[in-house]
């Protein structure tokens, strides 16, 4: 019985909001979400990562907040927020450097249990 390989493909695109957010949120200072949101506005806009109008913007900006407060990078006081210890391993950055550093040990365990050829 032959077992079905499973490939994977992986969208390997910067998240700019998320990002951004990272960005801002990394100076250790508390936030309203208007502010928070024309900050990283101002951000998007400069780096010319601006598309589908301001409010999908403002909307894929809260929606982006709040799954890092889920995930324990944010905290959110009353309207406020305030990035903690750790936000970083959110930007897209740090995420394809461990999908690179996985792909390698992959690679490296691959090649290591491959038999050599006699």
């Amino acid at each position: 019985m032959a077992t079905a390989s499973k490939t994977r493909f992986s969208r390997r695109v910067t998240d700019h909001v998320t990002d951004e957010l990272v960005n801002v949120l990394s100076n250790s200072e508390t936030y309203e979400f208007k502010v928070l949101f024309m900050k990283v506005y101002d951000g998007l806009k400069l780096k010319n990562a601006v598309s589908g109008g301001e409010e999908m913007l403002r909307l894929r900006c809260y929606e982006k907040l709040q799954g890092l407060t889920n995930r324990g990078l944010v905290r959110k006081t009353g309207k406020s927020y305030l990035g903690l210890k750790g936000l970083e391993q959110a930007s897209s950055v740090f995420q394809f450097a461990k999908m690179d550093a996985a792909a390698a040990a992959a690679a490296a365990t691959a090649t290591a249990a491959a038999p050599l050829p006699a």
